[in-house]
């Protein structure tokens, strides 16, 4: 059987890899894909009449050449999902593995999902949705600043800010609904209360009726290690274009008047280290379970968990695999992706069990950070990056450990093509182990401007 796997990243790579260890694919497409989508054995990038297709949005085109080519689409991104490419693949009488526009809107849309998940008893934060700034910031006044303010739409993983001041919150505000930092993605927001606890990527199959756990990460969003002073500096000084010292920016953040952004991702580990089988048995319970049940939601549910005090409680749902939790999570599946991905289509998830391998990854992503070039001083992702820098030493890397790739292309050797770059995802029977594999093979790899994370997965080596 042929896949095409739809996504234009380094998830998308990881999803085509795991297809390609199964002996019942014969191949494995990737749209649109990028350089790196072929590192792997089976896996080739889609070309419709010769030419590569340009974009996830593409939905026609994407339909065309699965028509053509493939018996299973596997959907990656939200935003294809959004847009109703399962509806107009299953219209062309193909299977998909992903919800319906419809369902969608659990991840489209924060306020929806939050009204949703409280009229179905799921435990959330406290939280109150806005689609007026002054209200927004007449609320967070009267609060004491530690809040999570959301934007309502789809924003890459990039709009939600964890704020521990009321000058974070206001400034969050300003940047979702004023200045539109996100487009109409900020035209409402949610404000919910900030949780302590641990928090965790859970991912489930459901089939429309059933659902089976599908693995767990600890994801890193922070743009930032809490001690990279200079690395903020950098950032902040090509975000405003003012120069700051180090001490000024040190001060700053440690008095919580400076944030470190979030990101889409900055590596992850899996499994979880905090989650066990009473864990996972309660996730299912109280939020997988009710969630599919009442929404008929067929495809990969991603809620985002924070655990308080040993309970569950959701800080957002996602309609799809997860992102880098999905890089460091599927190289330890063991089950046959394509096995799995037909008993969703086919709504026989009963009695399938789902085995990871019990050893370590550890994901990181390598990013374009500050660089100053023509147009000057550029902060860097999750901000403004310059783009096409020659990448050197991935070959060398990949003798290390996976290398999936989020944005480069092929240019008389590679180079950069957005903000994130590389996963770096090293294995190992112990966490102390991946993490060395992952950071040994990032020292193997160069690009101007590449930055990463020290920490990913540091804190659990103490434990």
């Amino acid at each position: 059987m042929n896949v095409l796997v739809v996504d234009a990243g380094g998830r998308g790579n990881a999803i085509a890899h795991a297809f390609s260890r199964s002996e019942k694919v014969k191949k494995v497409f990737v749209a649109p894909g990028n350089a790196g989508s072929e590192f792997f054995e089976k896996c080739e990038i889609a070309k419709l009449e010769g030419r590569q297709i340009s974009s996830i949005r593409d939905i026609e085109k994407i339909v065309k050449f699965a028509k053509l080519n493939a018996e299973l689409v596997f959907i990656g991104p939200e935003e294809p999902l959004s847009l109703g490419i399962v509806d107009r693949l299953e219209e062309e009488g193909l299977m998909v593995v992903g919800p319906k526009k419809r369902q969608t809107i659990l991840e489209a849309s924060k306020c929806w999902a939050k009204d949703f998940m409280k009229s179905i008893g799921v435990p959330i934060p406290d939280y109150k949705n806005f689609d007026d700034p002054e209200k927004a910031k007449e609320f967070i006044k009267n609060s004491n600043g530690k809040v999570v303010v959301k934007a309502d739409g789809l924003a890459a993983g990039k709009g939600v800010y964890v704020c521990d001041s009321v000058e974070e919150a206001l400034r969050a505000v300003d940047e979702i609904m004023v200045e539109r930092k996100f487009g109409s993605a900020g035209e409402k927001i949610v404000i919910e209360e900030k949780l302590e606890g641990i928090e965790i990527a859970f991912t489930a199959l459901c089939d429309g009726k059933r659902a089976v756990p599908f693995g767990h990460a600890k994801d890193y969003k922070r743009a930032f290690d809490d001690d990279d002073f200079e690395g903020l500096r950098d950032f902040y000084i090509g975000l405003r274009k003012k120069f700051y010292k180090r001490e000024e920016i040190e001060s700053l953040y440690k008095r919580g008047l400076l944030l470190n952004p979030n990101t889409g991702g900055m590596g992850a580990i899996s499994p979880h280290p905090d989650v066990n089988r009473e864990i996972e048995e309660k996730i299912m319970k109280k939020v997988v379970e009710p969630i599919a049940r009442q929404s008929g939601f067929k495809g990969i549910l991603y809620p985002v968990i924070m655990l308080v005090n040993g309970e569950p409680k959701v800080l957002e749902i996602n309609v799809r695999e997860c992102d880098p939790g999905a890089q460091a999570k599927l190289p330890r599946l063991r089950t046959d992706l394509l096995e799995l991905s037909l008993a969703v289509v086919e709504g026989e998830l009963d009695g399938v069990t789902v085995e990871f391998s019990p050893s370590f990854s550890c994901a990181v992503c390598a990013v374009s950070g500050a660089l100053r070039g023509r147009e000057g001083l550029k902060p860097g992702y999750p901000a403004d990056h310059y783009t096409s820098q020659p990448i050197t030493g991935i070959e060398n890397a990949r003798k290390i450990a996976e290398i999936y790739a989020n944005g480069i292309a092929k240019s008389d050797g590679f180079v950069t093509t957005g903000g994130r770059v590389l996963t770096v995802v090293g294995r190992g029977e112990t966490l102390l182990e991946a993490r060395e594999r992952a950071y040994s093979a990032l020292k193997e790899i160069k690009f101007p401007g590449m930055r990463y994370r020290k920490s990913i997965g540091l804190e659990y080596l103490s434990k």
